[in-house]
């Protein structure tokens, strides 16, 4: 069945700002790569493993935009505008309450836990202070996140546009002044990306309290708290920072491989490597692990919009379930799967034609291009089947069912592609642990495409 014009002016009106924004989030992570890239591999590779570690750090406090955006969307649903800002109120005091005492945790015990990410004594000298800067900004971030949950579940995700909008402003011209030390400003190179990415986090954290005394007070925000809200973000919220933790924590595992085996180059056979001498190479280790830092920045580049209109499509599935209509509800997340993969498929065609154009943009070492070329073209090629996995991901979470989802993406990843990857690593190398990744995620979007089409969600009482 095709979408219809006013379903799918209603998706973009919806799905677009919260694309501007994500999209404009990742140019700006892309925009720190190019910059960090600049000081070398070993400063690309120690951001991108403190970035994925920061993500694991912090995926915990990430699920209360799920909690708080499934009960103010069907409080919208429902007509109870005026209490859509209650789950709000709670998710910001549970991001203050969980993440003060963890952020503090975790930055002590940085320096202990960070050299088992990568064992390149250079790349942990770096990565430690970056992780600890990265990580102050904790407490924001979770604060963030539940007033993206609420702006997006009441139809008003310009809001988080706009924030998202100031921040990567406020970061563009803090790492600009602390990576290289300009205007008076102390020289800090890639530590300096991570105090830049703090302080615009809590930069947006008070936007976002300005904006919502602007436009959230009559809907009940800093007035209304209900116990009965606090279970039910938490039952919500916890698969989904469960399924986010083990996500990241797959990533962070993801470069952990990568930077332990001996990469097959797609420039250099293998013989030809073990003639030179090169096999147990820590350089090219780093160059693999440097390698898939851009990767990563770029394939979010693609699929932060299928995240986008996934989110978009949770809110619209919350609405029709809390109008009871079920049925519309379904139509909802195959229409927003539908048009995103389309969309997502159209961006990545100048990745396959022109990957060496993209990847030079951040990797300035040759060898190094040509480990990413491969990968990246594959990525290109599969990331709409990835988008739909993504949009019906976060419908099925909009909709409350955040448990099923939490056990087939953990399952996935820890018990199917991980174990394959760090065993057939050292044969496959680089181009063929990114196959095995892409061959798991589009196998999830099987998965997750039967669960929507199965209808067990629409019973789910939120």
């Amino acid at each position: 069945m095709l979408t219809t014009p006013a379903r799918r002016q209603r998706i973009l009106g919806l799905a677009l700002p919260i694309v501007g924004g994500m999209v404009s989030q990742n140019v700006l992570n892309l925009v720190d790569t190019a910059m960090v890239g600049s000081l070398g591999d070993e400063a690309l590779a120690a951001v991108g493993i403190g970035s994925f570690a920061n993500f694991m750090s912090i995926a915990f406090i990430m699920g209360l935009s799920t909690g708080v955006q499934a009960i103010a969307a069907r409080r919208l649903g429902e007509g109870r505008e005026s209490e859509t800002a209650g789950p709000l109120n709670v998710g910001l005091l549970l991001a203050v309450v969980l993440s003060v005492p963890a952020s503090i945790l975790i930055i002590s015990y940085t320096p202990v836990l960070f050299p088992y990410l990568h064992k390149d004594p250079a790349l942990i000298a770096i990565g430690i202070p970056y992780l600890q800067a990265r990580l102050i900004g904790m407490t924001a971030v979770g604060m963030n996140f539940a007033f993206r949950g609420y702006w997006n579940a009441i139809n008003m995700s310009r809001l988080y546009m706009r924030t998202i909008i100031v921040m990567h402003i406020t970061n563009i011209v803090f790492n600009y002044l602390l990576i290289f030390g300009k205007f008076g400003f102390p020289l800090m190179g890639a530590t300096g990306a991570g105090v830049a990415s703090a302080i615009a986090t809590y930069v947006g954290t008070l936007y976002y309290f300005y904006m919502g005394f602007r436009h959230a007070r009559p809907n009940g925000f800093l007035k209304q708290f209900s116990l009965s809200d606090v279970t039910t973000i938490l039952r919500l919220a916890l698969p989904s920072s469960f399924q986010q933790f083990f996500f990241a924590a797959g990533m962070t595992m993801l470069f952990w491989i990568i930077g332990r085996v001996d990469v097959y180059t797609a420039t250099v056979s293998s013989i030809q490597m073990a003639t030179a001498g090169t096999f147990g190479n820590t350089a090219l280790g780093t160059q693999a692990v440097a390698a898939s830092n851009v990767l990563i920045n770029l394939l979010l580049v693609g699929i932060l919009p299928g995240i986008a209109f996934g989110i978009a499509a949770a809110s619209l599935v919350g609405q029709a379930l809390g109008k009871k209509d079920p049925e519309d509800a379904k139509a909802w997340g195959w229409d927003v799967a539908r048009l995103a993969s389309l969309l997502v498929g159209s961006f990545t065609i100048p990745a396959v034609f022109f990957p060496d154009l993209l990847l030079g943009i951040f990797i300035h070492n040759p060898e190094t291009i040509a480990l990413a070329r491969g990968p990246l073209r594959l990525l290109a090629l599969t990331l709409c089947f990835d988008t739909v996995g993504m949009v019906l991901l976060n419908a099925l979470q909009g909709a409350g069912d955040t448990r099923r989802v939490m056990y087939v993406s953990i399952a996935m990843q820890w018990f199917l592609f991980l174990p394959i990857a760090y065993i057939a690593g050292p044969m496959v190398g680089l181009l063929g642990i990114w196959a095995l990744q892409i061959g798991y995620r589009v196998l999830q979007s099987v998965i997750f495409s039967y669960f929507w089409q199965q209808g067990k969600w629409q019973t789910i009482q939120v």
